[in-house]
């Protein structure tokens, strides 16, 4: 499994574990709409347990709700986001939060 395949799995548990969803992470697809008509049916106070939970595993800290919109679209692009914040720590030499 590569680390996109990694990271998107270990937030599909994170999302199951921290909201008590009544899914699997291995239900939840990897573009499947986390938010709105169609999608995992995921409301507002589940956002902010996301952006909560995002910033204590990835120290990932999402500023606004524009944000937040962009970035809690799916698991795809929050591990994009998520992968681009750990990249840009190491580069800058900080130690990364999260440990696999």
């Amino acid at each position: 499994m590569d680390n996109s395949a990694t990271l998107k799995q270990d937030i599909k548990r994170m999302i199951v574990e921290n909201l008590m969803l009544q899914v699997t992470a291995d239900e939840i697809g990897d573009d499947q709409a986390l938010f709105g008509p169609g999608s995992l049916g995921l409301d507002s106070v589940d956002a902010l347990q996301l952006v909560v939970a995002l910033d204590k595993n990835y120290g990932f800290k999402i500023p606004d709700p524009e944000s937040a919109r962009r970035v809690l679209q799916s698991i795809t692009t929050m591990a994009d986001a998520v992968a681009t914040h750990l990249a840009s720590a190491s580069v800058e030499g900080r130690p990364s939060p999260h440990t696999a």
